[in-house]
């Protein structure tokens, strides 16, 4: 059993990934700055109301877990690199005992088939930029760090929604998963399997990868 803390966790990957862990058996404590949004947790997850840009929260909860996930999002796009900076700072300063990083980023850093970033490539739709961005940002945030482990977790690009649980998935690095018709797809619900999963089996230390089915 890990000591799982999950920032984020009223939004929908969040409430997925708190789902999964608890129903797993492990010890999973629920963030949000709204904690009146934390309703109908499962038996036995504790709910916390704060903020992932706050370092007085975040080292109190880092210092009682084995992993920290940020599963949080916003209108703000410098909000990602931000709690980034936030989070490694409380991790690094509780030396090699302290807990692991498991970052819910986006898709847009990946890469198409002509290894160029989907972010820069024609069409990319301006209305999720500022959020890409942000997420690009925190990436390189990781890349950047020392001290800590960190793992980031990219989505498929484009088709990723809420859906059922297959419980089956596969993995990649820096290139969308995709399937027989060319596109890579997941539903949140196998979004929080994999992340469990690999909080349970690390496979991708201070490194990203993606997954899809």
């Amino acid at each position: 059993m890990s000591r799982i803390v999950v920032f984020g966790a009223a939004g929908r990957a969040g409430v997925r990934v708190v789902a999964e862990a608890a129903a797993r058996g492990h010890q999973v404590t629920a963030v949000a700055r709204d904690p009146g949004r934390l309703t109908a947790l499962p038996a036995g997850v504790r709910a916390v109301g704060g903020d992932v840009l706050d370092p007085v929260v975040v080292t109190a909860l880092a210092k009682e877990a084995d992993a920290l996930v940020l599963t949080v999002g916003g209108s703000d796009p410098g909000l990602y690199a931000e709690a980034v900076g936030v989070v490694v700072d409380a991790v690094r300063a509780l030396g090699p005992g302290g807990p692991r990083i498991v970052h819910m980023g986006g898709g847009a850093s990946l890469l198409d088939e002509q290894g160029v970033r989907i972010f820069d490539a024609p069409g990319f739709p301006p209305a999720f930029r500022d959020s890409a961005a942000g997420q690009i940002a925190a990436l390189d945030a990781y890349r950047a760090c020392e001290g800590v482990t960190w793992t980031y977790v990219s989505p498929p690009p484009v088709h990723f929604a809420p859906g059922e649980r297959r419980g089956t998935y596969r993995t990649a690095l820096d290139h969308p998963v995709a399937g027989e018709d060319g596109q890579a797809r997941l539903s949140y619900e196998d979004f929080a399997v994999a992340l469990v999963d690999e909080i349970e089996t690390p496979r991708h230390l201070n490194r990203r990868f993606t997954v899809g089915y």
